[in-house]
């Protein structure tokens, strides 16, 4: 059906064609009574015939019109004259994003513009209860003011039982570009979720899939999903995975490679549950690193000392470990370099140990770690740092966080804050909560969805990682053992751990199954101890960092340990600082303590005595009259703080 220039549909007049728009034609008109330009949309035969059509069309109508956002189209009126019904919107200047990207694809800033504007437009319908269904280039219009989202409602498909939903709500008022039958079939399957294709019910996260479509295609000019024909472009979808945003093109931050990854997941469970979500992330990446402030950090003696315990990261092959020991050396030599805390921040150690280290993992594949520190006397909260760039960025939401550990595909990260056991996806989303922990001794993540994690005098315990019943993986056979400091082994099923005894026989590493079946004894340390592919054991003697190999079928030492690297922090709590990833990267903190005797001064700056035996002091307080002295005396081989006290003569 065609109108012709100054045609009247109640108030408004048709003043030019302005081409095809969705199922309907598209027309530049006038309100006569408020005398502003608009565009009109014909609604087509078959909706305007059906009744069952008409009424949801109108209730769905009614819904999208209180959706007043800067980013989506605003649909003014609906109307019916001499059989036509027709749609009244507001008219827009610019081009679709489809036009736009035939020019190729857009730059960064422009795609996580754009993503923004798209994610605030679709939070809004989404909270008024509305979803798209049908998120694609071609309905997006790119505007002076933004991106503008178009045409709300597209028809599900039509069932035996009822009427197709209507489908027509808003709709671009530009031409679209002419496209083939079977383009214009593909194009529509190229941005559906999974569950449409599979019939299921369309909800937010369908939308979500559908965005991560568009910034892909926006990035990298190229549609995530492609084929020669219908069928396989639904098994693309169904089945494959887009390469990454970062490898077609370099330029875009690999954080980006993450949240589009996100947002294509098959599962809806899987991607973000919220365009909030998507929206904090892409804003996040947008913004870059934020600046601190300038107030002054809280004086804690053991933090300020931490700041610069984190002194050394070594990246290495795993050869660096094996090299003279069970295989040749390594062609080239191992790269180090340091990691220091974000700019007026320092490194924050587990608050139940005396003498912490600081709190970091490397990342199982190697690209990435975190470490907590507290910035300008804010609370601790989990840092996340790309092997590839300087500068870290905070993770919202995990404040109070303390012995951060990751997921075995690297994107999530599970942690401890206040009295909980949590996770958060490391591109950035909500923190979820698994279970009560209290005053927590560290936590490992299995390929099978396991988490294990110890407490402060007790067993090992396990639960999923989606929460649910927690259950003991070991016993502890007397009140004076602790088992601490878990670690899941590469087939999932066991673990290395460290039971503090008060009899240092029984005081070492042990290995342990998720069954509770196995409870065997591997080597006499004062530390836990990490496992390193493709086969060794890695713990600390003193303040030396010290390797064995280790078979991991038999769980099994075997050999002489040798020495992998000195001088390596260790708490009071048995914890070890170092971390190595599957690529063959260690990480290690610097020790904190140091030897050396309390010396007195005078207020010239001149040394005339000295107090006590040389050891590694933590702390110490002169009494009021200026008699006696306390302080801590950390022993050096169990780590434990002995307290001593001295008269000053």
């Amino acid at each position: 059906m065609a109108l012709t220039s100054g045609t009247k549909l109640g108030p408004y007049e048709v003043v030019s064609p302005l081409g095809a728009g969705g199922m309907g034609e598209v027309y530049r008109g006038r309100d006569t009574r408020l005398d502003r330009t608009v565009a009109i949309k014909i609604l087509p035969e078959h909706l305007s015939s059906n009744p069952e059509a008409k009424r949801r069309f109108e209730r769905e109508a009614r819904a999208i019109s209180s959706l007043n956002h800067p980013n989506i189209c605003t649909l003014y009126d609906v109307g019916h004259q001499d059989g036509i019904d027709y749609l009244v919107m507001e008219y827009l200047e610019g081009e679709t994003l489809a036009d736009r990207l035939v020019k190729g694809p857009l730059p960064p800033e422009q795609v996580l513009k754009y993503g923004i504007e798209i994610c605030e437009g679709l939070e809004k319908a989404h909270r008024g209860g509305v979803t798209h269904r049908d998120l694609k280039p071609g309905n997006i219009m790119l505007t002076k003011g933004g991106a503008k989202l178009l045409d709300f409602g597209l028809a599900k498909p039509s069932s035996q039982s009822g009427a197709a939903a209507s489908g027509l709500t808003l709709t671009s008022p530009v031409a679209s570009r002419p496209l083939t039958q079977e383009g214009m079939v593909v194009g529509t399957f190229q941005y559906m979720s999974p569950e449409q294709i599979e019939g299921k019910e369309a909800d937010a996260r369908s939308d979500i899939f559908a965005l991560g479509a568009v910034l892909y295609e926006m990035a990298t000019g190229k549609r995530a999903f492609e084929g020669k024909s219908t069928t396989s472009v639904i098994a693309a979808i169904l089945e494959r995975n887009p390469p990454p945003i970062s490898a077609l093109r370099p330029m875009f931050p690999r954080a980006l490679d993450n949240v589009v990854k996100t947002c294509l997941e098959k599962d809806p469970e899987e991607r973000w549950q919220s365009v909030r979500d998507l929206r904090t992330n892409l804003k996040w990446i947008a913004e870059g690193d934020g600046a601190g402030t300038s107030s002054a950090v809280k004086h804690n003696p053991w933090r300020e000392r931490a700041a610069w315990m984190l002194a050394l990261a070594l990246l290495c092959g795993l050869a660096f470990f094996a090299a003279g020991h069970y295989r040749a050396p390594s062609a080239s030599d191992p790269v180090r370099f340091s990691v220091n805390p974000p700019e007026k921040a320092v490194f924050s150690g587990p608050p139940n140990l005396t003498v912490p280290v600081p709190q970091f993992a490397l990342s199982p594949d190697g690209r990435a770690m975190v470490f907590v520190a507290n910035a300008s006397g804010a609370d601790p909260v989990i840092w996340l740092r790309s092997v590839d760039q300087v500068t870290a960025r905070p993770l919202p939401g995990t404040e109070h966080a303390q012995i951060p550990f990751w997921s075995p595909d690297s994107r999530w990260l599970g942690f401890f804050a206040e009295g909980k056991l949590k996770k958060i996806p490391v591109a950035g989303g909500p923190v979820q909560v698994l279970t009560d922990v209290s005053d927590a001794f560290g936590g490992s993540w299995s390929t099978d969805g396991s988490i294990i994690f110890a407490k402060l005098s007790s067993a090992i315990f396990r639960v999923s990682s989606f929460g649910g019943i927690v259950t003991a993986v070991t016993k502890v056979d007397t009140i004076m053992n602790a088992h601490r400091w878990p670690q899941f082994l590469p087939d999932g099923r066991h673990f290395l751990f460290h039971i503090q005894s008060g009899d240092p026989e029984h005081r070492g590493i042990y290995a342990g199954s998720v069954d509770g079946g196995i409870q065997k004894f591997l080597v006499h340390t004062q530390s836990g101890a990490v496992y390193a592919s493709p086969g060794y054991l890695l713990y600390v003697d003193g303040d030396t960092l010290l390797g064995q190999a280790f078979d991991v079928a038999r769980l099994e030492i075997k050999g002489e340990p040798f020495t992998v690297a000195e001088h390596v922090g260790r708490s009071t709590g048995f914890s070890i600082g170092a971390s190595v990833s599957d690529t063959g990267m260690l990480a290690y903190a610097a020790a904190i303590l140091h030897r050396g005797r309390l010396t007195w001064f005078d207020r010239a700056g001149n040394s005339f005595n000295s107090v006590g035996v040389e050891g590694d002091y933590s702390d110490f307080r002169l009494s009021p009259n200026g008699q006696t002295l306390a302080v801590s005396l950390v022993d050096s081989c169990s780590g434990l703080v002995l307290p001593e006290k001295w008269v000053v003569s």
